[in-house]
Order: C-alpha cells, then sequence, then structure tokens
C-alpha cells in the first residue's frame, strides 16, 4: 500500500448510483456495517466523510478501482435511524477531492487530495459559456416537466453568478447518468466543466424538441381518429334517420377487412381503400354508389395471388391426350415439344411464343387445350373472339360509361379464380376491326410477356398481372390473323 504523509484523510462512504457536487445536500440511506462505521466515525470526530461513487453500483465491498477517481468532501448534517437498521443522513457537499487510496481499519478511510476552487484564465470565454448555459438550463427546466423546481429556486439557480458554482448546480439538478454527472465532477478546469455540461444540455433540448415532435404527430393523428370517429357516427345517426344506414356501414366496415386480408398489390390495395372511402360517403341506394360497389366487388373477386400447383409431366400429358383424342399424332408431338421447352424454360421459357392450334372446325382444338390444362391441374378458361370488332371487349370499357364492365381477359380471369389458369382465346382468326378499335393490337399487350405484367383494363385502372397465364390461341386459318399477332404465336 502506498503512504502518503500530507495528504487528508477521511471515513470513506461509497454511494451507488448518485453523485454529489460541492454546495449540493442530499438524504443518503446507509446499509452496509463498513459504511455505517464510516458515518460513526465522522460522527465522532468533525461530522466529515468522504464521498466516493461506485463504478459498478453491484460490488458490494468496493476497492480503490472500483471508485471514480473524483470524490467529495461533504458534510454530515443531519442522522436519522430507520426501523430496519438503516442510518438515514443528511449531507452537504464541501469540495471536490481527487481519490488517491484507501486504508483499511475498522472504517475505512480514504486519503485524497483536495481540489481547489478553478481559476478564470479566459474571462470573456468564460462569461459566454456561463451565458449560454443559463440559457440553455432555462429551456432545459421548461422542457423537463418532471422536475420539482418551484420559481424561486429556478430563479435562485439562473442568478448565481458565480460560473463553477452554476455548472455545480445544474449538474446536480439534471436528470443526468451517474457517469455523466462524475466526469463533470472530474473536470478541475473551468471552461472545460462549463463545456461539457453545455454539451449534455444541447442534447437534451435536442431529445425534448424530438419528443416533442413525436407527440404532436401522435396528438395530431389521434385527433384525427377522433373526428374520424365523431363524423362517421354522425353519419351514421343521419343515415339511419334516412333509412338503411347501419346496414351501410356494417357493409363499409366488412368491405374493408376484405380489402385488408385480400393480398393486394400496394398500389391496388390503395385504389380500393381510396373507392371504399368514397362509397363510405355516398348515399346507399344511389345509382354512383351502385357503380362503386360493383367496382369493389371485381377487384375483391379477382385472383392476386390464388394460384394452382403446376404439374409439368409430360408422360401423364401425353397420356391424358391420347385418352381424349383419337390420331392427331403429329399434333400431340408438337404439343409435347412446346411444354418441354416451356419446362426446360423455366421462367424464360413462360416467354415464349404462344401455342396456337390451326384447323378447320370440329376437329378437337378447344378439347386440346382442357386436356393440356387437366394433365398440368391448372384452372381452364375459354374465351371467344369469334366477331369482336370493339377493343373495349378486350380491354373492358371506362367507368364512366352506364353500364361498364372489365374486358373478356378479365372476366375470364374472375371465372378461373387464380392467377395461372389455361386460358384459351378461340377463333381469333376471326378478329375484326372498325372506328371502335383494333382488338387485335389490343391482344398485343396481352400475349407479350414484356407486357402483360401489367395488363391495364380500362375499367380496372389498376395493373393486372397475367404473366402466369398458359395463353393457347386456335384458329381456322393463319391467313387472317394480323401479322405482328401471328408472330407472337407458335402455330
Amino acid at each position: 500500500m502506498r503512504i502518503f504523509q500530507r495528504e487528508p484523510k477521511l471515513p470513506l462512504l461509497p454511494l451507488r448510483n448518485l453523485v454529489l457536487f460541492p454546495g449540493a445536500e442530499a438524504w443518503i440511506d446507509v446499509g452496509r456495517p463498513a459504511s455505517k462505521r464510516a458515518v460513526e466515525a465522522a460522527l465522532a470526530e468533525g461530522k466529515r466523510l468522504f464521498l466516493a461513487t461506485q463504478q459498478d453500483p453491484g460490488v458490494d465491498r468496493p476497492g480503490l478501482a472500483d471508485f471514480y477517481p473524483m470524490g467529495l468532501v461533504a458534510e454530515v448534517r443531519r442522522v436519522s435511524r430507520v426501523a430496519d437498521g438503516t442510518l438515514r443522513i443528511l449531507a452537504r457537499g464541501l469540495e471536490r477531492g481527487r481519490l488517491l487510496d484507501l486504508e483499511e481499519g475498522e472504517a475505512t478511510l480514504a486519503r485524497y487530495r483536495p481540489v481547489p476552487e478553478p481559476r478564470v484564465r479566459d474571462p470573456e470565454a468564460v462569461r459566454a459559456l456561463t451565458e449560454r448555459v443559463r440559457e440553455a438550463f432555462e429551456r432545459y427546466l421548461a422542457g423537463h416537466k418532471s422536475l420539482r423546481l418551484d420559481r424561486d429556486q429556478q430563479r435562485e439557480v439562473l442568478a448565481e453568478p458565480d460560473p463553477a458554482r452554476l455548472a455545480d448546480r445544474v449538474a446536480a439538478i439534471a436528470t443526468w447518468s451517474p457517469e455523466e454527472k462524475a466526469a463533470i465532477l472530474a473536470e478541475e478546469a473551468l471552461e472545460p466543466r462549463l463545456e461539457r455540461v453545455l454539451a449534455l444540455l444541447l442534447r437534451d433540448l435536442e431529445r425534448f424538441e424530438l419528443d416533442r415532435k413525436i407527440a404532436a404527430r401522435v396528438k395530431e393523428q389521434m385527433d384525427k381518429n377522433q373526428r374520424e370517429y365523431y363524423l362517421r357516427e354522425q353519419m351514421r345517426a343521419i343515415q339511419k334517420e334516412l333509412g338503411g344506414g347501419e346496414d351501410h356501414l356494417t357493409e363499409v366496415e366488412e368491405l374493408k377487412e376484405r380489402i385488408q386480408k385480400k393480398g393486394f398489390p400496394k398500389e391496388v390495395e390503395e385504389k380500393a381503400l381510396k373507392e371504399l372511402a368514397r362509397y363510405e360517403r355516398l348515399q346507399p341506394g344511389s345509382p354512383e354508389a351502385g357503380v362503386v360497389r360493383t367496382y369493389l366487388d371485381w377487384l375483391l373477386d379477382l385472383p392476386w395471388s390464388e394460384r394452382s400447383e403446376d404439374v409439368f409431366d409430360l408422360e401423364r400429358t401425353r397420356e391424358k391426350l391420347d385418352a381424349d383424342h383419337y390420331a392427331l399424332e403429329e399434333v400431340k408431338e408438337r404439343i409435347l415439344e412446346f411444354l418441354a421447352a416451356k419446362k426446360l424454360g423455366g421462367e424464360e421459357g413462360a416467354k415464349g411464343p404462344i401455342l396456337c392450334l390451326v384447323g378447320p372446325p370440329g376437329v378437337g382444338k378447344t378439347s386440346l387445350g382442357r386436356s393440356i390444362a387437366e394433365s398440368m391441374q391448372r384452372r381452364f378458361v375459354r374465351v371467344s373472339l369469334g366477331g369482336v370488332r370493339d377493343e373495349a371487349e378486350i380491354r373492358g370499357h371506362r367507368r364512366t360509361y352506364v353500364g361498364a364492365l372489365p374486358g373478356k381477359i378479365i372476366q375470364g380471369m374472375k371465372k378461373a379464380g387464380t392467377v395461372n389458369p389455361v386460358f384459351l382465346l378461340d377463333e381469333v382468326d376471326k378478329i375484326g376491326a372498325d372506328w371502335r378499335g383494333d382488338p387485335a393490337a389490343a391482344l398485343l399487350e396481352v400475349l407479350d410477356p414484356e407486357q402483360n405484367k401489367a395488363f391495364q383494363d380500362h375499367y380496372l385502372e389498376v395493373p393486372y398481372d397475367l404473366s402466369q397465364v398458359f395463353f393457347i390461341a386456335t384458329a381456322n386459318t393463319t391467313s387472317t390473323i394480323p401479322r405482328p399477332l401471328l408472330d407472337r404465336m407458335e402455330v
């Protein structure tokens, strides 16, 4: 053990989670036997203790290395005994002391070096720092509602003329961690002490501002929710008076729940919720309400993620084709080659040309498509395009028209109920064109693997993914099929 001849020594009182500053007072509960002996020794001689804060409050018998290096000489002002044997002392901080060594005995003694009050080396810098600390602390008190400091106490602290004393008083009041307060206590020079106090005040002020903004946003959202609830209840009451209001709002809530559970893509869900909000404001039974409700039903009835499990078993497909169709060996072989290429190509194979079955009426083109679907265990949908001359038959009518509906493609997808059916486009050679548009041009987007991931139906007004659909076309002749459309097909 090192021996110091000139440094004073005092009974040591270890502190847990508490840092006291010169001039500050605090009630301290003393329960450990060694700490009680230290208090009794202090009361016997001069009523002075050396307070040192433990770095780890969990250590029961701390050594020199377990304390923060800077401690405090304190005076015991009052002592009381609690029923469980604990001592309660009121201690007042007097001056800083740097802990040098411990001397074990009946009561542990702390040898320390007294730290004198700091001298002002740069008056202008100290004056500027002091004013900034004073201003920041005033804002800190205004933002920290949990501090129990009355107006007179606040004015007394803010009016403190001594910069060193101001820094200590601010640190004693602030709700900082023991580690942060110990760092302030350890600053012997005045300017670094003021700078550290100011940095912590500014940090907390930023946190207060962030908390205020978060609280304001939460309050705004709560106010919005309360306002919506109030308006919804008003609407419920009004509609109840008009008749049918309760049923309408219950229907809206059910639709909202279905939309949230449907698994829409983000863009589609936003559109559905927007239309639902519009539907909620409309009077039940009005023509516009019927149009919006029909649109929502179409969105909810369409498959968006439901799919059939693919079975690319060529042997099974051959057996199915042989069982359902006599002869047609060349056609069957060509179909199997086409399916094999799709299977081997994986995702890229799915982007290949569309299978087109060409032949006179009655030879089994449609039933071949159905057999392919059954062998792959996919749903089968057939759409006849014979005599179609209006582009809207493919893309759908805009909702501004009375009786508007989606086009044949979307209607077929609703009928299929999955996103990957076998979709038969029957009689593509009999598509016409006139002043209402060219349906063949609309089919180009449907059959193009690079475009049909986001097929746009005029009625839906949102993209619909057709990339997983297995399209098959049938025709009696290729001579009347438009050339761009024929280029996308494997005849």
